[in-house]
């Protein structure tokens, strides 16, 4: 590799790592925790008891309660609000239902309730004002709404690019040195400079997996935006012209589900999307479906119901980009593979803070050398050690 060559890959390396380093390290902080949500949450918080362990609530199990009861209740709970959307666990009689004074309040606005199928009656609300709820809004968008996921965003690509410049990088520098080689009898600058490459160099797949994913999930909003706009508007073209259906002439929810169960079965419904918000039409109740294989179940298929006549209007598989969303979500917190995925997800989470911590350092102790002598350090693998001082043009 030309000289020239290797000092343009120098220069983008240092400047994407410069600009993301303080963003990344406080991403990696806050993941850590949010890796073991699940546990945290359970250590925390009583585990809600159900009246029919292990009875899934996909609407065709017995001893389950009306959907259509749950709803009446939950509606009760809060006079004067309607409902925006309908959850389920399908691995135990639980379910969320989610209430706002109108179909389109923002997401500040909305109650979460928890009930048991089972028995009929509420297990509690979600509780947002904890130290799990903090950390996840810090991470995903630092209490800044959509311009903080964006921006969140642009520091993953960035990030990226560090990624793809770092191996470039690497194989210059690497050329004289065998893999793994750690100079801690050198000067602490090249000793760090060692453990920078080899761990970034270790975990580079799973960075550049969690670097992505994370790019995908702040690009979410925009996401759900263009499938709205597109998919679901062609979906409900026949309803063009006709106004909202209002709250009180909502048809039976049971009924619906009847409807988009006989229109996309083998699949378990995932959560109900009432009539006004991002994930519905003004007039349809979506059904969003999964499928009921670990490979299959992140993949949702929504189907559209008339909301005032339970009728089955239309279904159809996400797009690629939002089935990619799906996908990168949990991917991005390493929960496809339970415990063991987990604690790995969380081990290169510390690499990667030790990568960027390093990496800061290195920055740091070597600003009084030219980027020329930087890039001769590369060249001969650390053995021509850059100490010159910084020239007036650069």
């Amino acid at each position: 590799m030309q000289r020239s060559t290797i000092r343009a890959w120098f220069l983008v390396h240092k400047w994407t790592s410069i600009i993301c380093t303080a963003f990344l390290l406080m991403l990696c902080i806050t993941g850590l925790p949010l890796i073991f949500h699940d546990e945290i949450d359970r250590l925390i918080e009583a585990a809600p008891e159900y009246g029919l362990p292990g009875v899934g609530s996909s609407g065709e199990a017995s001893g389950l309660r009306p959907l259509d009861e749950m709803l009446a209740k939950a509606l009760a709970a809060r006079p004067g609000e309607v409902p925006v959307f309908m959850a389920f666990a399908n691995d135990n009689p639980s379910m969320t239902i989610t209430t706002a004074p109108r179909p389109d309040s923002p997401t500040g606005d909305m109650t979460i309730q928890i009930w048991d199928r089972s028995t009929g009656r509420a297990a509690g609300a979600v509780d947002d004002s904890g130290v799990m709820p903090f950390i996840l809004q810090l991470h995903t968008d630092m209490f800044l709404g959509l311009p903080g996921m964006l921006f969140l965003g642009l520091m993953g690509l960035l990030f990226v690019v560090a990624i793809v410049s770092g191996v470039v990088l690497y194989t210059p520098f690497m050329r004289k040195l065998d893999f793994g080689t750690l100079r801690t009898a050198r000067s602490a600058r090249l000793k760090w400079l060692d453990y920078h490459n080899l761990l970034g160099i270790v975990a580079i797949a799973w960075m550049g997996v969690v670097g992505g994913t994370g790019v995908i999930n702040a690009l979410a909003t925009p996401i759900f935006a263009q499938w709205q706009t597109t998919e679901l508007a062609d979906m409900v073209r026949a309803y063009d012209g006709k106004g909202a259906v209002p709250p009180e002439n909502y048809g039976s929810i049971d009924r619906a589900m009847a409807a988009a169960r006989k229109a996309v079965p083998g699949n378990n419904p995932q959560f109900i999307a009432f009539p006004g918000g991002d994930f519905s039409s003004r007039q349809h109740v979506a059904i969003f479906f999964q499928g009921n294989t670990p490979l299959t179940e992140r993949l949702l298929t929504p189907a559209l119901v008339d909301a005032a006549t339970g009728e089955f209007t239309a279904a159809r598989s996400m797009p690629w980009y939002a089935q990619a969303l799906f996908v990168s979500q949990p991917l991005h917190f390493g929960d496809y593979g339970g415990l063991p995925l987990k604690i790995l997800w969380a081990v290169l989470t510390l690499f990667t803070i030790v990568v960027l911590g390093s990496g800061l350092y290195l920055w740091l102790g070597k600003r009084r050398a030219g980027t020329d002598a930087l890039v001769r350090e590369i060249e001969s693998g650390g053995a021509v050690v850059a100490r010159r001082p910084v020239a007036p043009d650069e």
